[in-house]
């Protein structure tokens, strides 16, 4: 019998909608080339392998089809579901998982009538910014289509994302990536990812809207990220986007994918003390065992 595996959707409300994950048990009695060609394999966004616990909390390493993550978000809340439900003894409330980035904990707690997971991710630091016409032709838009009054930066909790504030959600509809200009703007400040977002959401109880593009990992577009959402709740905090450093908003993802997606932001303190929190449900897909050695 070999490893057991679990299919999760993440930021989903119900099955076949949100982000896809594979979390894979007993990571320990696999080389890390073998999990970098299980993880292509599957061609999810990430597929992630949990080992032993410690004191610092169950051993989580993350894989892309292409490359291993020091930390991505909805492979993190994914993955504790899994220990909560599967793994761990007395389904606890808070799961500590031990991440290439360090210590992530996931609460879990009620919101919009369901259980919600939650992760606290590292104090945000604020990096580089580029210009809003260079950005604005990678994504192939003109430069009125961007909201010029906020800076396109980086912003990291764990994996940097370039935020691009966007004037209209059709602006964000329209948005083709050109490959390699996006490579060369992120590369240049070092960002793993994109996350444009605009102010209209289809949903009447959703706050936000959003894209998030990751080629230089291997994935043209996600349809639900963690760790780039979490990245802009600390720019809408440090920023005041909304008129307040205190976030609590729904953001929608994944509409552009069929694949739509539920986030929840929450954030509060002022330039680097920032604390920063995403939140979103996990519906279980399906689970069995990889086979072992013919």
């Amino acid at each position: 019998m070999g490893n057991r595996m679990h299919f999760l959707d993440v930021f989903a409300r119900q099955r076949y909608a949100g982000n896809q994950l594979a979390v894979v048990e007993d990571a320990e009695t696999l080389t890390d080339a073998e999990m970098q060609a299980l993880a292509a394999e599957i061609g999810f966004s990430e597929t992630t392998f949990v080992g032993g616990r410690s004191a610092d909390g169950w051993a989580v390493r993350i894989f892309t089809p292409e490359t291993e993550l020091p930390f991505a978000g909805h492979p993190t809340l994914g993955t504790a579901h899994v220990i909560r439900e599967q793994i761990a003894e007395g389904n606890p409330d808070t799961v500590q998982l031990d991440l290439a980035v360090g210590t992530v904990p996931v609460d879990v707690r009620r919101r919009d009538g369901r259980d919600t997971l939650w992760m606290t991710q590292q104090t945000p630091t604020f990096g580089a910014t580029r210009s809003h016409a260079e950005v604005a032709d990678a994504l192939s838009l003109t430069r009125d289509t961007l909201h010029t009054e906020w800076p396109v930066q980086v912003v990291s909790t764990g994996l940097p994302a370039l935020i691009v504030p966007l004037r209209s959600r059709a602006a964000l509809s329209d948005i083709e990536l050109d490959h390699q200009r996006a490579q060369t703007i992120t590369n240049d400040v070092e960002a793993r990812t994109v996350l444009a977002v605009c102010q209209e959401p289809r949903g009447a109880d959703n706050d936000l809207a959003v894209r998030v593009f990751a080629p230089s990992v291997g994935v043209s577009e996600d349809p639900a990220t963690g760790s780039a959402n979490g990245c802009l709740a600390a720019y809408l905090a440090y920023h005041e986007v909304l008129g307040t450093d205190t976030v609590d908003v729904r953001v929608e993802q994944g509409y552009e994918m069929g694949r739509p997606s539920r986030l929840y932001l929450q954030a509060w303190g002022a330039d680097e003390g920032i604390t920063v929190e995403v939140g979103g449900s996990v519906v279980p897909v399906a689970r069995g065992n990889l086979v072992g050695e013919a």
